[in-house]
């Protein structure tokens, strides 16, 4: 997988569904653009040697050594790690019911 990434950019799409009540209130993807390093056989092995890359959707990690493959992430950052943060906390503050007005 590192071998067919290597070098380019590639798309991580999360989807993230909050429901209230069983209702669903908000659907939505996230899509970062992550480009990875031009690596060389040793350096792919030797990043192989620090992750397990058979449980990382990519074969790789970003927050695990990511520094050393991942050359530029445009849009969430969280996102490629697994869930897009800033995404959920705006959709929660919708769905947050509004504080009552003190009398």
């Amino acid at each position: 997988m590192l071998n067919l990434l290597n070098g380019r950019t590639h798309r991580v799409i999360t989807a993230i569904c909050l429901c209230r009540d069983g209702t669903p209130h908000c659907l939505a993807a996230v899509t970062s653009r992550v480009t990875l390093k031009h690596l060389t056989r040793r350096q792919i092995r030797a990043y192989l040697c620090l992750i397990n890359p058979l449980d990382k959707a990519g074969a790789y990690a970003a927050q695990e050594h990511g520094d050393r493959i991942i050359r530029k992430v445009e849009g969430s950052w969280s996102n490629v790690v697994g869930l897009p943060m800033e995404r959920l906390l705006r959709e929660l503050r919708k769905l947050r019911p509004p504080l009552a007005r003190a009398s």
